[in-house]
């Protein structure tokens, strides 16, 4: 992010508060963490709908996405930032730059630390680099309650305090949540929400994200491809939707969309893998993508895959470039 996340367009214009009123605020959030920490299960369940993909490999996110928090008196618009790690390659370096640009540009940070999980180095590392945000008040957030017993919850709330004050972070908040079963989703809302500054909506009602549906589109093929792979191939995955066209000659009311979008891998050995026998692992990739599509767009979708190699594209400039990082 180069400049404030603001949208590109406002509903209004700051109207006039009555005497005895409450102010409407809204803002930004971004939730840091290492990867797998559980950002965008608990940015989907902010959200109410699904507008980032989860997977159980680290390091799925690869982009910012805004989701945007619809509540009485206020708005979050909540940062889903890739998991800040050690980069090994270009792509990793380009990532963790952009985690750090959208956490020193907006209103609250949450950091996000598993329940599951003993807090270790990667943790300590993010929130002494939290420490040196000005302006920004800061969140803790312990994720994935629902996977432990209350007991380790609370050792996951103690530790994450302790950590906080070691490092010279001071917690606004401390909160546990379970965003798969909902626990305490809507108390973190809250707390967010009475965080931010006093604004009028930032975008306008119904609005979920402002991520183009060609990257969405993107992401949920990109999703479909990486349940089931070895552990060294998620991360030599990406995708580019080339093109979305109407299917011309369709009844108005059974309208078809073509979506023709190419699997990017960097070695012929794992476009093996993803085509899979006879083709049939591509096959099961379009059928699981195409369904989440559909549902996205409210469509019938025909999809086209195709699956092609640009070697060591991770470490690549110019197809990185190509490849929108």
């Amino acid at each position: 992010m180069s400049e404030r996340r603001a949208p590109a367009r406002r509903t209004s214009e700051p109207a006039a508060v009555s005497e005895g009123a409450t102010a409407h605020r809204a803002g930004f959030v971004a939730f840091v963490g290492r990867p797998n920490a559980g950002k965008s299960t608990l940015t989907n369940a902010l959200v109410g709908e699904k507008i980032v993909i989860t997977s159980s490999k680290p390091q799925t996110t690869r982009r910012v996405v805004r989701g945007i928090v619809h509540r009485p008196g206020s708005q979050l618009v909540v940062l889903d930032t890739p998991g800040l790690h050690r980069p090994r390659t270009l792509l990793g370096e380009r990532l963790n730059a952009e985690v750090r640009a959208a956490w020193s540009e907006v209103d609250v940070v949450g950091f996000c630390v598993p329940a599951d999980e003993k807090a270790g180095p990667g943790d300590r590392f993010i929130v002494k680099e939290m420490a040196a945000l000005r302006a920004v008040a800061r969140v803790a957030v312990v994720t994935k309650t629902d996977r432990v017993p209350r007991d380790r919850v609370a050792e996951a709330l103690l530790a994450v305090s302790d950590l906080g004050r070691d490092e010279g972070v001071d917690w606004a908040h401390v909160v546990p949540v379970s965003a798969v079963s909902g626990d305490q989703v809507e108390l973190l809302a809250g707390l967010l929400a009475g965080l931010m500054p006093e604004s009028p909506p930032l975008y306008l009602d119904g609005e979920l994200t402002d991520e183009p549906e060609q990257v969405l589109i993107g992401e949920l093929i990109r999703e479909a491809a990486l349940e089931g792979v070895r552990d060294e191939l998620p991360h030599s995955i990406a995708v580019v939707v080339e093109e979305m066209i109407p299917r011309e000659g369709r009844p108005a009311d059974r309208p078809l969309l073509d979506v023709h979008a190419y699997l990017y891998v960097e070695r012929d050995s794992q476009k093996a893998i993803v085509l899979g026998p006879k083709g049939a692992r591509l096959r099961d990739i379009g059928t699981t993508a195409r369904r989440q599509i559909e549902a996205l767009l409210g469509t019938q979708v025909y999809l086209d895959l195709h699956v092609t190699v640009a070697k060591d594209w991770q470490r690549d400039p110019r197809q990185l470039r190509k490849l929108g990082f």
